[in-house]
C-alpha cells in the first residue's frame, strides 16, 4: 500500500474530542465509540465509514482506490 496513511485523528462532533487511531486496511469501520463521552458515531450519509466523517485521513480503501467497501 503505496503512501496510504493508516493513522487519522477521529473528531468527535459531540465534544470536540480528539484521538489518533490506526485505520484498518481490510475492512470499513462502521462505528466508533468516542472515549470522552462515549457517543457512538456512525458514518454520515454518502461516507462509507467513521475516518471518511470525522477523520483527518480518509480510510485506507478511499486513499488508494478512490472508493470504498460495498
Amino acid at each position: 500500500m503505496n503512501n496510504v496513511i493508516l493513522e487519522s485523528v477521529i473528531t468527535c462532533p459531540a465534544c470536540g474530542a480528539k484521538k489518533q487511531e490506526t485505520m484498518p486496511t481490510d475492512a470499513c469501520q462502521f462505528y466508533y465509540e468516542c472515549t470522552s463521552c462515549h457517543t457512538l458515531l456512525k458514518p454520515l450519509p454518502g461516507d462509507c465509514c467513521v475516518y471518511c466523517s470525522y477523520g483527518s485521513v480518509k480510510c485506507p480503501p478511499i486513499q488508494k482506490e478512490g472508493r470504498c467497501c460495498g
